[in-house]
């Protein structure tokens, strides 16, 4: 059991990101987590878990970096919170564009580097990307794929920037997922399912799983790598 570690998850009251809270809890991490909206979820999952909640928009750089400085040292941090926008290129509306690029880029970036400045020895960052920033098979993803896309430079770099210290960074990518932003029933399932060698959504413990791993010592030496997690998806 981890007892002595501390674990800070971003997005961490629902879906993939509230089942990584539940593992790391499990494991005996001291874990907090933020949350954009869904109050309730988070209230719930803290009283299930013992998880301690905070309400923080991800899309504001600037308490994304005082709220991991109030941390102090981590042991691990997991940015699950995201942001979709899709539809055709030159119909959607650029606040939202630029309000995906704050949470899906902005955010990780700001939240990693502020752990990085006093995270412990061998800590682990992992963010949430997608197999969509390896591949997007059809049209109306494009700025969604970007941000996806950027994630993947972005831990590249930063395995180099912390390994002197033992620290990995990793992203994520699953395809689609079972959560209430992608429902496995929902109206797009056939048409993702058809891409995939196996045939059905991923779920969020399965991601979490992933995430389980990739924090645990066995993980040392898995640093600036992209775990894709999608059935075949991106195959």
């Amino acid at each position: 059991m981890n007892t002595s570690k501390t674990a800070l998850v971003f997005g961490g009251s629902r879906g993939i990101g509230a089942a990584v809270v539940r593992h790391l809890s499990e494991q005996g991490y001291k874990v907090s987590f933020t949350y954009a909206n869904s109050t309730a979820a988070a209230q719930a999952l803290a009283e299930q878990t013992g998880a301690v909640p905070t309400q923080l928009d991800s899309a504001a750089s600037a308490a994304v970096r005082a709220f991991v400085e109030q941390q102090g040292a981590l042991d691990a941090v997991i940015v699950s919170a995201g942001a979709l926008v899709m539809g055709p290129a030159t119909d959607l509306d650029p606040a939202s564009v630029d309000h995906m690029i704050d949470v899906n880029v902005r955010a990780p970036y700001h939240a990693l580097v502020s752990a990085g400045k006093s995270m412990n020895p061998d800590g682990r960052m992992v963010v949430i990307g997608s197999v969509n920033g390896d591949r997007i098979p059809f049209a109306g993803g494009s700025a969604y794929a970007m941000t996806k896309s950027a994630i993947q430079g972005m831990v590249r770099g930063l395995a180099r920037e912390f390994g002197d210290r033992g620290i990995t960074v990793n992203a994520v990518q699953p395809g689609p997922v079972d959560t209430e932003m992608n429902p496995a029933d929902g109206p797009m399932a056939s048409t993702m399912h058809s891409f995939m060698a196996i045939q059905r959504h991923v779920s969020a413990d399965e991601v979490a799983a992933l995430v389980d791993y990739l924090v645990s010592p066995q993980a040392a030496m898995v640093t600036g790598s992209l775990q894709t997690i999608d059935g075949g998806f991106g195959a």
